[in-house]
């Protein structure tokens, strides 16, 4: 089952009509939803893991910097850090532009 098939299910199942309906559905919303979910299915398309960047041998400074970045967002609360977040954390390993 596809991850959008509950979403299509749930969605197709409001089909009462309009009277019918609570006065909080937005029924262009709806419809909007339910294309998008539709075109998602539709398209096949997956969301592939890079098999390169997952089943390589790190090298010891790139597994130290995985590490310090990883580091660096538990204690920040960021989940994803930015560049001058990430510059900070190359300095603090000792990096500098030469």
């Amino acid at each position: 089952m596809s991850r959008c098939q509950p979403v299509l299910q749930l969605l197709d199942s409001v089909s009462e009509p309009a009277e019918e309906r609570p006065s909080w559905t937005n029924r262009q919303a709806r419809e909007r939803a339910i294309r998008a979910a539709h075109a998602r299915q539709a398209s096949q398309r997956r969301r592939h893991v890079d098999p390169t960047t997952c089943e390589r041998e790190y090298s010891a400074s790139e597994l130290e910097f995985m590490q310090a970045i990883q580091e660096y967002k538990q204690s920040s609360g960021r989940m994803f850090p930015t560049w001058s977040e990430v510059l900070e954390v190359l300095r603090d390993l000792g990096y500098k532009k030469s």
